[in-house]
């Protein structure tokens, strides 16, 4: 289990009021329960828990490497983590755990531990049952990153934090849920992804964040679009466009975003809406930037489409490959 802070495991300071990260040992002590689940359990806290406001690729690097130091020694893992940006942290996981034959279970809670009425608990439990479950060949029931949260079992990239005060903060809008639990937990075996046994577990620890996530909306000015397409530090864009992948007809956007593209930046389409995907050759509104050579993120998360373009371009890809990854699955992230 890794400790990164995040609400399980805050207390209030009695002088602000404000809620903050205090140690592992303080969760602990609140769930007794923790020495019956049936699994045995070795814990690993970052040296200054965080809120998960700040958590950076930099954080998704030390998490991978204390999975890869520990991969052949424990069944699975679960990471307890703020839930901000947890669907974050979810996505980029996926992609920089290669060929994931263990669970990697990213949990944590609305309400701190020691909240009368706190989720912290049956999260984390749950969670752990889990990251232990085998099936009938002694294989991992779920061998790839997820959240757990309030009952469900989601796709760790297919995961978005939809709620900032219900119990039930998370979503799939676009895929099944792989588990839900009630009395028992049932499994949906038809949607857990299996790995490939004649490739080996790879971690990859790099990522390029030189990225910005960029949203249209009715009345953009050139200016706006000028100012962030113009700068050489932004190297990928993640479109947030209208329905299935649309943009206004301005002469000057796909002037603009076509340069972009010929200067070597990668410009990824997806929806703004919650659920559906892109398919910009639908309508003359989405064919325009298809032909200006963006890319479909097709039903991806903003969280996802993100995570997959920081890793594809941390790997030195050549543009061209980077996006022929983004119209293939790597991980389940999108559905072709």
């Amino acid at each position: 289990m890794i400790y990164t802070g995040g609400t399980i495991g805050m207390v209030r300071n009695a002088a602000t009021l404000a809620l903050e990260s205090c140690d592992f040992e303080n969760l602990a002590a609140n769930i007794p329960e923790m020495k019956h689940c049936g699994a045995d359990i070795d814990t690993v806290t970052f040296e200054h828990p965080i809120d998960s406001s700040d958590m950076t690729p930099r954080h998704w690097a030390d998490m991978v490497h204390i999975i890869a130091d520990n991969y052949n020694s424990y069944d699975g893992f679960v990471i307890l983590h703020g839930t901000d940006t947890m669907a974050f942290t979810a996505s980029a996981l996926s992609f920089l755990l290669e060929n994931l034959s263990k669970p990697v279970i990213l949990t944590g809670s609305q309400l701190p531990i020691e909240a009368i009425r706190t989720d912290a608990k049956e999260n984390l439990l749950t969670a752990i049952e889990i990251a232990a479950a085998c099936d009938e060949n002694g294989r991992a029931m779920v061998p790839e990153v997820c959240i757990y949260f309030h009952e469900k079992l989601i796709r760790g990239n297919r995961s978005s934090k939809i709620s900032a005060n219900n119990l039930a903060a998370f979503s799939s809008s676009n895929y099944p849920i792989l588990a839900r639990t009630g009395t028992e937990i049932e499994f949906h075996r038809e949607y857990i992804r299996t790995p490939d046994p004649a490739k080996p577990f790879k971690a990859n620890y790099d990522m390029d964040p030189s990225i910005i996530i960029f949203s249209l909306f009715p009345g953009i000015q050139r200016e706006a679009v000028e100012g962030i397409l113009s700068k050489d530090s932004v190297k990928g864009v993640i479109f947030r466009t209208f329905g299935s992948g649309n943009a206004p007809e301005r002469e000057w956007l796909v002037d603009l975003l076509s340069d972009a593209v010929r200067n070597g930046k990668t410009i990824v389409n997806i929806t703004q809406c919650a659920t559906g995907k892109v398919q910009m050759e639908k309508y003359r509104t989405g064919r325009q930037l298809l032909e200006a050579g963006i890319v479909s993120g097709h039903d991806s998360t903003v969280e996802a489409a993100l995570t997959k373009l920081m890793y594809l371009m941390g790997q030195g890809l050549s543009q061209e490959e980077i996006r022929r990854q983004m119209n293939i699955s790597i991980a389940g992230e999108i559905t072709i």
